[in-house]
């Protein structure tokens, strides 16, 4: 199993050899392309070979591209992932919208759950309040509890000071974080056979990842719980490397213990499930190791 993240920091030159990722910096590094399960290329002056490109394509490796000031800003994503495209293209068109509501429903209760989680663990009374958003959660989220929740969730997390719209370290991180896990998700959803631009909630005109937006929902917890134990004085390669690092932390899904990579995996896969069988029982969320 897929394993390693390979983050390249540097001035470097990359190219494919013998089933080898071929890492040419000052000395040569070689990675087994079975090891690998992220690609995170940091710095733009890295040149790459096309038939690295192609091979990590085939193998389904996520790579991921930051700009100038090292912020992810695109990613690999294959044209076909799975040998059925076609026919999950047009289940996924098939989708009812009111098993999307209700599946979107599922998404926000269980996103706001781990919201209330870890405002419980720090000790803070609004966990309450986030209890009871739970409970007010109508198909499709019409009254917006999400929104509801997030404000009071990250003001109690952050300060009343603090607004996502903020310039800090500490958007910068959970920026830097959500894209990761976004990027993964985007990943998933191609490889699972279905578009990426067609989502259950989101329906952005402008968003190639509607659907990889819904999904990640749930997921952005392990960002936040991360960056609220980081000491952010400066926001840097260190900081940047342990955000990419939550993909390899274990969680509890279907069971067993698994790194949030397979997680994601497993969780999507019971979401299209859901919306195909129109069974929301289906659905696999995680829950934290203790």
């Amino acid at each position: 199993m897929s394993w390693r993240t390979i983050v390249i920091s540097n001035r470097a030159k990359l190219d494919l050899q013998l089933n080898y990722l071929v890492i040419r910096m000052d000395t040569v590094t070689k990675v087994h392309l079975s090891e690998i399960s992220v690609l995170l290329i940091e710095s733009t002056a890295v040149s790459i070979t096309t038939s690295l490109l192609a091979e990590l394509t085939k193998k389904k490796i996520k790579v991921i591209f930051c700009d100038e000031k090292r912020m992810p800003s695109s990613q690999l994503v294959a044209f076909y992932g799975s040998h059925d495209t076609s026919q999950k293209y047009k289940k996924q068109i098939a989708w009812s919208e009111e098993m999307k509501k209700l599946v979107w429903s599922e998404i926000v209760a269980e996103k706001i759950r781990k919201q209330a989680e870890f405002l419980k663990d720090l000790e803070k009374v609004e966990s309450n309040l986030l209890q009871q958003y739970i409970e007010e959660i109508k198909p499709g989220d019409e009254s917006n509890r999400e929104g509801h929740a997030a404000k009071v969730y990250f003001n109690a997390l952050f300060g009343m000071d603090f607004s996502r719209t903020l310039e800090s370290n500490i958007n910068a991180a959970l920026n830097y974080g959500y894209s990761i896990i976004l990027s993964t998700f985007a990943k998933e959803v191609v490889a699972q056979g279905y578009f990426t631009q067609l989502g259950v909630f989101h329906d952005n005109m402008f968003n190639e990842f509607n659907l990889a937006c819904d999904l990640m929902e749930p997921f952005r917890i392990l960002v936040d719980r991360k960056v609220a134990s980081m000491n952010l004085v400066e926001f840097d390669s260190k900081e940047k490397r342990e955000l990419v690092d939550i993909l390899n932390q274990t969680v509890c899904i279907d069971g067993n213990s698994e790194y949030v990579s397979k997680a994601i995996r497993i969780y999507s896969k019971s979401v299209f499930d859901a919306l195909n069988d129109g069974d929301l029982s289906i659905i696999k969320f995680y829950r934290n190791e203790l």
